[in-house]
């Protein structure tokens, strides 16, 4: 529903004169993109599940801002660590990968792609498909039982391996979030050659990881500065639709404030700069402290936060996902699996069990995950 349209926001309902909001659905995407792009326009898919309300605020958002000379593409960035941004880029921003995303998915015919047409990871490879170039899209059970590659996030490809429902995929691209070893062994072991890449809505491809680490995706240059990780891309956006997000440029250069170290070509991750926790003396960074609890056995995923503290700051705070929801683990089982593996200061003191929400692509939406457990919408583990 629309209030501004007076009723239900209808396929392809114009929202400005240059883009074009469209309705989630899986069934002809393809074919719906295409007519917006014959049209001059840019489209940009909105999720189904969306509530009224946040239809609204994406039409008002993409009426009453300035598209940007060259933009041919607009997305929606996940919103896991805050309010979802549209996001605008050119038409080479995409199209320069898309020659090197062909070689890493073994110049497959069919990729199967489990999230939703709003996530911009499924949206670069229905625009890739466009082309005529790409692989063709598998966005039902149906033609993913036939396809032969796959391109989503670690949980995605999880499910779809969990249901046999991928039987005759050979590769894979893998993103979004993190992989766990043992998936890629999985993988691997039903036959599947799997890239596992880090990248960003911003920047889009940056760096994969064949199995020996991570390193520049074709074209990229890296450099890390003072701990944070500048990029010089053919791949970068154009920028935001009103409000501006993490993206910060300096010359050629870009970065989203994600901070690594840089060795012998190899890349590290260490989290983002803006969600470090600082508690008494210590700056804490949460994706390192969920790093280390997915290593325990029977969590199967956390997400970190901060709450705030008088005097030190802020305390450190989990919410672990169970991985059988029948046997959680207890406070003291939690407590020593941190002490074995945590330093003193980067050791949750609050910790919570649940179902970890997600966004569209599948990645921890960490803004809600807080908002769950600070009102008490996810079990506080106190014993």
């Amino acid at each position: 529903m629309c209030a501004r349209c007076g009723g239900a926001l209808p396929d392809g309902g114009r929202v400005s004169p240059r883009i074009v909001l469209l309705r989630g659905s899986t069934h002809g995407v393809v074919e719906r993109l295409a007519e917006v792009r014959a049209a001059g326009n840019i489209p940009l898919i909105g999720d189904e599940r969306w509530p009224a309300a946040q239809w609204e605020a994406v039409a008002a958002l993409a009426a009453e801002s300035a598209v940007p000379d060259g933009a041919a593409w607009a997305a929606l960035t996940s919103g896991s660590s805050g309010t979802a941004r549209i996001l605008v880029r050119s038409e080479a921003s995409w199209a320069t990968s898309f020659s090197a995303v062909s070689t890493l998915l073994g110049d497959a015919e069919s990729v199967a792609l489990p999230a939703p047409p709003a996530s911009s990871l499924t949206l670069f490879s229905l625009a890739h498909a466009l082309t005529g170039r790409g692989p063709r899209p598998a966005l039902d059970a149906e033609s993913a039982r036939t396809a032969t590659a796959f391109h989503g996030t670690p949980q995605g490809l999880q499910s779809l391996l969990d249901a046999e429902a991928i039987p005759a995929v050979r590769t894979a691209l893998v993103g979004g979030s993190h992989l766990d070893p043992a998936l890629r062994a999985r993988a691997e072991a039903n036959g599947i050659r799997l890239t596992s890449y880090y990248g960003a809505a911003e920047a889009s491809f940056i760096a994969i990881d064949r199995g020996d680490g991570l390193r520049a995706f074709p074209g990229v240059e890296l450099d890390v500065r003072a701990g944070v990780l500048w990029v010089r891309s053919p791949y970068i956006a154009l920028g935001y639709l009103g409000e501006g997000g993490p993206l910060r440029r300096d010359g050629e250069w870009v970065t989203v404030g994600d901070l690594a170290e840089l060795s012998d070509d190899v890349l590290t991750l260490r989290g983002r700069s803006d969600g470090a926790i600082l508690t008494a003396s210590a700056t804490v960074i949460p994706e390192e402290v969920e790093a280390a609890l997915r290593g325990v056995p029977g969590i199967a995923d956390a997400v970190v936060f901060d709450v705030p503290a008088p005097r030190i700051g802020a305390l450190v705070a989990a919410v672990i996902e169970p991985e059988a929801a029948d046997t959680p683990l207890t406070l003291t089982e939690l407590r020593e699996a941190a002490e074995r593996s945590l330093a003193p200061a980067h050791r949750p003191r609050l910790w919570f069990s649940g179902v970890i929400p997600r966004t569209p692509s599948g990645k921890p939406a960490r803004a809600e995950t807080k908002r769950r457990a600070l009102v008490g919408e996810v079990d506080r583990v106190t014993r």
